[in-house]
């Protein structure tokens, strides 16, 4: 049993990789998706900010929180969060 904990705890940190181990495209798909992750976010936030509290499907305070979620949250609030 004790065997089976360490060698799940050992895949579960081979698993991780560090910044340096990843390969040069492997970088710059991470950076790539979080350049888009990040001018979604700012994009939905403006948005909210400027859009009058009428127009909003729900609370601007909900609405700022789910947008912090990775790519889920931005386009939610574009698909959902808006009147139309």
């Amino acid at each position: 049993m004790a065997d089976r904990k360490a060698s799940t705890h050992h895949s579960k940190k081979a698993a991780r990789k560090r910044w340096g181990d990843l390969t040069d495209a492997q970088k710059a798909r991470v950076v790539i998706l979080g350049s888009v992750q990040l001018s979604l976010a700012a994009f939905a936030w403006t948005d909210l900010a400027t859009r009058p509290k009428e127009t909003v499907n729900g609370s601007k305070g909900m609405w700022a929180a789910i947008i912090a979620i990775n790519f889920v949250g931005p386009v939610s609030y574009f698909w959902k969060g808006i009147r139309r």
